[in-house]
């Protein structure tokens, strides 16, 4: 047999704060993928970068222009 949930016990798991925020400004960190291409030297070609960044109010400027 299930474990019957109430309404209240429905809201409280829906205003929870899961984020995570910047020890700096105290804002929450969105996480985005930025992707930047590099020229490798040998070949020729170009190859492209993926990393996950952390932006927030304080870094916000710096990573994105």
């Amino acid at each position: 047999m299930g474990k019957s949930k109430s309404f209240a016990d429905k809201m409280s798991k829906a205003n929870q704060d899961n984020t995570r925020h910047c020890a700096q400004c105290g804002e929450s960190v969105t996480t985005v993928k930025m992707i930047t291409s590099e020229k490798v030297e040998d070949t020729g070609a170009w190859k492209f970068r993926q990393n996950f960044v952390g932006i927030c109010k304080c870094n916000e400027k710096d990573i994105i222009g």
